[in-house]
């Protein structure tokens, strides 16, 4: 009370500045959110404008991505293996591959790239690299 009256406020002002600041306090965290989701919105554009758009084409031939390599073989295996001819292009951005045995499998169309190689040379591409010569 003494503090009230060295400020010379009474309580009504004394309250109302109490609650301003309350609610200010309030606003922040939705400002907060606020400015994150325009962030985001604004990060994914600019992330989407540098996407490079690919749409595979029914009797291309295309190399297949293998991900499931050994971390230390005594070979480097290629990440890559194929060529496959696509067979059937699904909606929703998933392939159909033929082999040279004419098996059939549906991978991601995100694991495959366009083969710039011959067409009439179609076989398995395998580079090997020996750790013993280095």
């Amino acid at each position: 009370m003494w503090a009230m009256k060295m400020l010379k406020k009474d309580w009504n002002e004394a309250a109302d500045q109490r609650l301003n600041g309350l609610n200010e306090l309030d606003e922040f965290p939705l400002k907060a959110y606020e400015s994150s989701a325009i962030y985001k919105y604004n990060m994914k554009q600019y992330h989407d404008q540098r996407i490079e758009k690919r749409e595979s084409v029914v009797g291309e031939l295309v190399l297949l991505f293998n991900y499931k390599l050994r971390l230390f073989p005594r070979n480097l295996p290629s990440k890559w293996t194929g060529p496959f001819l696509i067979t059937k292009v699904f909606p929703h951005g998933a392939v159909e591959l033929d082999n040279k045995e004419s098996a059939r499998f549906t991978v991601n169309g995100q694991r495959i790239k366009i083969y710039l190689g011959h067409a009439e040379s179609v076989h398995e591409v395998v580079e090997t690299y020996h750790l013993d010569e280095f």
